[in-house]
């Protein structure tokens, strides 16, 4: 494919005429989830693919089927094709989605309906994952992220690292495979969180929807700011970001409480990896502060995942081993219902979302010094850290697992002021 022009490049419109040009790629994908939804959970009852409620951990009250997140593939591989199809019609002209993204799409689709349907070793799904990185690292895709981390250290790409005579090792080379190994955990990381808080009905397709709106917002900026036709990833952020808003949105009716489908690993993972892959495509062209506004807009699986980590370590048990701690399982336990608590994390979704989205703004708009996003993110996450560590020491207290010294019981501390107050006066 062929960089778009300078005068396609010149013809890029305001960010309301972008998405003017490319809603027919959103509509595809809702009104491809939206009626392929019920045909797939039809098709999971009558294999018995279903998810059937336990006393612990799963709190529906009749088994509910698995294989949403094939409605939700249908959704964003209909859209993908549709700009592949009508991309001369597009405004950006940009080149379409990388194949790469496709062969993912593909693996991490597969990986979890394995696994909602046999009951894959946790060792495959990772294996699945890691073929999902692998092919974004062979295009390129998210590499060049470490760059943009890595070059005020190393400096330019063509920069000799080890010379050894006829063979020379240069700044490229280590940010290629630092690149690779960033976007492994990438998608790992992806995957996985958004695997976490996939818990009640309807709050990761909704979270996703909402990060999405967040995505799409600094994808549509990033597009208006691209001078020069150099930054030909605008079209594919687009495209993915429109394509998964429009596939979880036609899944969510169904999934909303009462659910009548649910994602399961298919979509859970299929999800996560989208998101994962959008917040690589922002460091395209390495700029990593656009990378850390997109991981700001899916700071609730990644908080939820540093809470589960913490706790389980603390706590000295597998992280593979379930609990009812999660984030959305104590917000139901406090405000007394799933609903309540789906809402209240779309809502901190959103504000998430702002805030990712005002600091890429901030960036592209006022030029703003790249330390001051650093600056932002560091004390977001670091906030986050701290709010962990204390819960995960709460939990870890209550389990009666705590080796701190915490002082006599109060009844105690009460009996012996009594004590000295009563010896002093009998002194006196």
């Amino acid at each position: 494919m062929t960089a778009a022009s300078p005068a396609a490049a010149a013809e890029v419109p305001t960010a309301l005429g972008l998405l003017n040009a490319y809603v027919p790629i959103f509509l595809i994908a809702f009104a491809t989830a939206l009626l392929t939804t019920p045909v797939v959970r039809r098709f999971a009852v009558r294999q018995g693919i279903v998810d059937r409620p336990d006393a612990a951990r799963k709190f529906h009250a009749y088994p509910v089927a698995y294989l949403g997140g094939v409605a939700v593939f249908l959704g964003v591989a209909a859209a993908i094709l549709l700009s592949y199809v009508s991309g001369e019609s597009l405004v950006l002209r940009a080149e379409p989605v990388p194949i790469a993204v496709l062969v993912g799409i593909l693996a991490i689709t597969f990986t979890g309906l394995a696994d909602d349907v046999w009951g894959w070793d946790p060792r495959l799904k990772i294996a699945g994952q890691l073929v999902a990185a692998a092919a974004l690292a062979v295009q390129d895709v998210g590499v060049r992220v470490a760059e943009g981390v890595f070059r005020p250290f190393l400096g330019a790409s063509d920069g000799i690292l080890l010379d050894l005579g006829m063979v020379a090792l240069t700044n490229g080379d280590l940010y290629y495979w630092l690149g690779t190994a960033i976007v492994a955990a990438f998608v790992l990381g992806g995957c996985n969180a958004a695997n976490f808080i996939d818990g009640l009905d309807g709050l990761l397709s909704g979270s996703v929807a909402v990060m999405a709106v967040g995505f799409l917002a600094i994808s549509l900026v990033m597009a208006v700011h691209a001078t020069g036709g150099t930054d030909t990833a605008s079209g594919s952020r687009i495209v993915l970001s429109l394509a998964l808003l429009g596939a979880v949105l036609g899944f969510l009716p169904y999934n909303f409480n009462p659910a009548v489908i649910f994602l399961g690993d298919c979509g859970s993972l299929l999800l996560g990896y989208l998101c994962a892959v959008i917040i690589l495509m922002f460091g395209d062209q390495g700029q990593t502060h656009l990378v850390f506004a997109g991981l700001i807009v899916f700071s609730l699986p990644i908080i939820d995942t540093a809470l589960a980590i913490l706790r389980r370590r603390l706590a000295g048990v597998s992280m593979a081993t379930a609990d009812t701690h999660h984030i959305h399982h104590q917000l139901r336990r406090s405000l007394g219902g799933v609903k309540r608590a789906v809402f209240t994390l779309y809502g901190i979704c959103a504000a998430f979302a702002v805030l990712g989205f005002t600091l890429a703004w901030m960036v592209l708009e006022t030029l703003v010094r790249v330390r001051v996003v650093y600056a932002v993110a560091a004390v977001l996450f670091g906030l986050v850290a701290a709010f962990a560590i204390k819960a995960a020491r709460r939990v870890q207290w209550n389990a009666g697992l705590s080796t701190e010294t915490i002082g006599p019981p109060a009844e105690t501390q009460r009996e012996r002021r009594a004590a000295a107050v009563a010896a002093g006066e009998s002194s006196a």
